[in-house]
């Protein structure tokens, strides 16, 4: 039996057995049940090869690269925006690059704003406290100058949903799929454009950001609505066993078709060649190894 990092060696954690086939349960940080984390992480949960998969409820990115560093979880989902802005001493390493994320800034309907700066002595939602979107919301309020000005709250998006309905916040931001059904279930809302911070955005913090489109029709949009997208990174440490990555690489490869959410509307990286494109996110070498025999 291999012997494992202490963060990785509880009695539940996968690991490779000397058959050199992995054996044991894999822990995924997820996201907010009600999002698309916690959706593709029920789907390779099921669907790993030889593993048993277990996806774990948390605020989002920022909670997830928390629970990879206490060994709360042995892979999880991230932005790649929190990725990079990760500690070092995490030694992220990439499984693949999945799903598109879609920044939604959602307002009432009947709002008067019509751009981000018009939230200005508004209160707004930036996500829950551990999630991505309060980091990329807190760069756009930066980028804007708007820290000061804007009231931050921090919300799970249950919770925002039904504070945006009552009138208590103005507006709340989401990082997701497209449709979120607990955005798609909100009446009177839309969406307020991004897409035009993405080069102060690239030229602060990186690449990372990209503009992309929520199709017309979305939240009953009669025209696309252009925000910011980022790619969605499964990631786990260094000290991870090559035959657990592996596996969980194969998965990704073989099962492509079975691990699409229902609100996976927009862009999917789940082939061989956008997989490996993890942001400048080195591969975990188990995973690059796979990556090879697959594709050459």
């Amino acid at each position: 039996m291999l012997t494992l990092p202490a963060a990785l060696s509880s009695p539940l954690a996968a690991t490779a057995c000397t058959s050199g086939e992995p054996s044991g349960e894999v822990t995924i940080a997820a996201g907010e049940r009600i999002g698309l984390y916690y959706d593709f992480a029920t789907l390779l949960a099921g669907r790993l090869e030889g593993l048993r998969g277990r996806p774990l409820e948390t605020e989002g990115s920022r909670a997830n690269l928390e629970l990879l560093r206490t060994g709360g979880a042995m892979v999880a989902l991230t932005l790649a925006d929190a990725a990079r802005a990760a500690d070092p001493a995490l030694e992220l390493r990439a499984l693949g690059r999945v799903y598109e994320n879609y920044l939604q800034l959602v307002v009432r309907a009947d709002d008067p704003a019509r751009q981000v700066a018009d939230l200005a002595g508004r209160t707004v939602s930036l996500g829950a406290a551990g999630s991505g979107a309060a980091l990329s919301g807190e760069r756009v309020l930066d980028l804007l100058d708007l820290r000061g000005s804007v009231r931050v709250e921090h919300h799970r998006l249950a919770d925002a949903t039904r504070a945006l309905a009552e009138g208590r916040i103005d507006g709340l931001l989401w990082s997701g799929g497209v449709p979120t059904p607990a955005l798609d279930d909100l009446p009177g809302v839309r969406l307020l454009p991004l897409a035009g911070l993405v080069q102060g955005l690239r030229a602060a913090h990186g690449s990372v950001y990209e503009q992309v489109s929520v199709p017309a029709g979305v939240y009953g949009a009669d025209r696309e609505v252009p925000t910011i997208g980022v790619a969605n990174l499964l990631v786990c440490r260094a000290s991870l066993p090559d035959g657990v990555a592996a596996a969980i690489t194969r998965t990704l490869v073989s099962q492509a078709a079975a691990l699409v959410p229902g609100q996976a509307l927009g862009t999917q990286f789940l082939d061989v060649r956008s997989l490996i494109g993890t942001a400048g996110l080195p591969l975990h070498p188990g995973a690059a190894a796979t990556y090879r025999d697959l594709h050459g």
